[in-house]
């Protein structure tokens, strides 16, 4: 563990580290940031998000699936900010381990996406994530990403 104070990012500074982009970059803010261990990172869920056109017209609710692509990206920060040399790099899932989804996520709701290092070897990392509204957890998985060579 390391004892300088951890990092925070605006939404500019993730831009500058994620190759994401409206409609599907889910990172508002990180709040806690120590590259290479753990990430705390906000996604704020607002009715005009493109998702509930079709998820669910009349009851809007975030997809799963774009609660933990949420957490990859938290992940994919950590990561891009822990190695060095990344100018060439992309983050890419390489698995999905023990996704649960425990309470919905809906229009208002803040997620706060808590990441952590399970292992690191080289450019691959199984993290841990859990991804939570109001203290509640909403979603949780055990990602394996990797950094791969952009095009």
């Amino acid at each position: 563990m390391t004892t300088s104070e951890p990092l925070t990012l605006d939404i500019q500074a993730i831009k500058s580290v994620l190759p994401h982009r409206y409609p599907l970059l889910l990172l508002d803010r990180v709040v806690e940031l120590v590259p290479g261990e753990r990430i705390r990172a906000l996604k704020n869920v607002s009715v005009d998000e493109p998702f509930f056109v079709g998820h669910f017209p009349s009851y809007p609710v975030m997809p799963g699936v774009l609660i933990i692509e949420a957490l990859a990206q938290a992940g994919a920060v950590m990561m891009l900010k822990a190695a060095t040399g990344v100018q060439n790099k992309i983050p890419l899932f390489a698995g999905i381990d023990r996704a649960r989804f425990r309470r919905q996520v809906v229009p208002g709701d803040q997620l706060v996406l808590d990441v952590a290092v399970l292992k690191s070897r080289g450019p691959v990392c199984r993290l841990s994530g859990t991804a939570s509204v109001q203290g509640q957890v909403a979603a949780e998985a055990e990602i394996m990403a990797m950094l791969g060579d952009a095009p």
